[in-house]
């Protein structure tokens, strides 16, 4: 039986954009996601992750942004990312107030990048990046790691082994304590595996999900330090 599923829109400053929770019956943790620069909230890592983890305990929200909720094809400014997640959250602590349950920020490639700037001002208990975009392709020059490892809250980073915005050995051997990255075998930037690799799509979206609910259940739930809202 599919978990029931809300759907409201958010006001920002920069327009509205769409608030969609699939709640656990029995809440343990929420997740507040937003998308990529280029895709929206209906990508496979995403939808993943709502079929999976509220039967688990775990409460999903995605927020579309609302660029991609006006129709248009290339995303606003990182700021404006920002100030929609930021209302986002508003909007989920009031749709659904949940007093003590810990509250986790993440998204895809520029949704990961403004979760990782935004977690701690959140109160955020942790923050999971996917795809995180580590550069432009072809542009290793222009890291963004500063970006990642000034999160400040514990961070889970699921990354693609095939990623052109930044392949896995790409990362600091020694992450800092708090930073953990976790590796899905063939999976591109959208974890999208190849028809004659070795792992299949429905095998490397379910290393992702496993990863994500291990992670969520030993460093936030099962953390007696984490931030509670």
């Amino acid at each position: 039986m599919s978990a029931p599923e809300v759907s409201v829109t958010v006001e920002t400053p920069h327009g509205p954009g769409r608030l969609v929770l699939t709640r656990a019956r029995e809440e343990g943790c929420r997740l507040l996601l937003s998308h990529g620069a280029g895709v929206g909230i209906d990508t496979r890592d995403l939808e993943a992750l709502v079929a999976a983890l509220p039967g688990n305990g775990v409460s999903v929200a995605r927020f579309e942004q609302p660029w991609r909720l006006a129709g248009r094809k290339v995303a606003s400014p990182p700021p404006t990312l920002d100030d929609g997640l930021r209302a986002a959250a508003a909007a989920l602590a009031s749709l659904a107030p949940a007093p003590g349950t810990p509250l986790v920020v993440g998204g895809r490639s520029a949704g990961a990048r403004s979760a990782t700037r935004c977690a701690r001002d959140l109160g955020a208990a942790g923050c999971l990046a996917l795809a995180f975009p580590l550069h432009p392709p072809g542009r290793p020059e222009r890291s963004r790691l500063d970006e990642l490892l000034g999160c400040g809250v514990p961070t889970l980073v699921v990354q693609g082994e095939r990623d052109t915005m930044g392949r896995p050995e790409e990362f600091p051997d020694e992450l800092p304590d708090g930073v953990v990255l976790s590796v899905v075998p063939g999976a591109d930037h959208g974890f999208k595996t190849l028809k004659t690799g070795d792992v299949t799509q429905d095998e490397a979206l379910a290393v992702l999900v496993e990863t994500t609910l291990e992670w969520l259940v030993r460093d936030v739930v099962g953390n007696p330090a984490a931030t509670r809202r």
